[in-house]
């Protein structure tokens, strides 16, 4: 039985942060494990209030699988501060861990921030070196390279940028691109760009879109996959999630995170 661990927030509302990660988990049949780094007060309206934990609560969670479960794959996402991010690098670092998916968390869909401002250095200095693959959207991209991402040649040279930071294999996704008829990923392992492109749904039910996106890459990681199966794996699985609408809640809604499942077995 393969495991994975998901080091994030929890959104009360079921569709993003662990919650998210636990159901994809789930859903690829990969075991799967909760460090719970802040909770949140949140619906598809919002995020209405954030309680972080404490480094040390953190820590203890981590603790608690590293001396017992292990794992063969974790993901990263809204660590909130600073002291969390250390904490958490010393001991993906102390358990060598290796295949460690960063989705750099910074700001929800309503537009809350879920990253202190001086916690972006220490996530580039501390965390991003350890990571396997990071996987922001456009506006993370721009946050962490300090540039802005219009054209193409942009995404190519924020690739690069991030992949100078020590980490292994970027992922730069293009939900936010300007175009209406497509959504183009970019992959760069430091050798190569690949992209993977699918047809845009134009929807507000994306909630969770980030976060399901890097479980399914931490899941097929943690079953062996390269990383560029993982990365083709999460579009296709993302891209099911979005266009087989669930329709709950009054704003942003979460996605399908069973249609990849379902679609596979109406196949068969």
């Amino acid at each position: 039985m393969k495991k994975a661990l998901t080091i994030a927030g929890s959104d009360s509302g079921g569709g993003a942060g662990i919650q998210a990660d636990l159901k994809t988990f789930q859903e690829l049949e990969v075991f799967g494990m909760s460090a719970i780094t802040a909770v949140t007060a949140q619906n598809t309206l919002g995020v209405q209030a954030v309680f972080p934990m404490t480094a040390e609560a953190v820590i203890k969670q981590i603790e608690s699988i590293g001396e017992d479960i292990g794992t063969d794959a974790l993901k990263t996402g809204m660590l909130f501060n600073a002291e969390i991010i250390k904490a958490v690098s010393e001991k993906i670092e102390y358990y060598n861990w290796k295949n460690v998916v960063v989705d750099p968390v910074m700001i929800a869909k309503g537009g809350a921030s879920l990253l202190q401002i001086e916690a972006i250095s220490a996530l580039k200095q501390y965390l991003l070196p350890l990571s396997m693959v990071v996987t922001p959207n456009i506006p993370e991209a721009e946050v962490l390279t300090e540039m802005s991402i219009i054209t193409d040649e942009d995404k190519w040279e924020a690739a690069k940028r991030l992949y100078n930071l020590g980490v292994k294999n970027v992922v730069i996704k293009g939900g936010h691109d300007e175009d209406q008829n497509e959504s183009i990923d970019l992959l760069y392992d430091g050798n190569e760009f690949t992209t993977f492109t699918s047809t845009r749904v134009l929807t507000k039910n994306t909630h969770g879109t980030g976060c399901t996106f890097s479980a399914v890459v931490t899941a097929e990681l943690a079953k062996g996959l390269s990383v560029f199966e993982a990365v083709s794996k999460a579009k296709n699985f993302i891209q099911a999630a979005i266009e087989d609408q669930l329709q709950i809640g009054q704003g942003h809604g979460p996605t399908n995170h069973w249609a990849y499942r379902k679609r596979n077995e109406l196949k068969r």
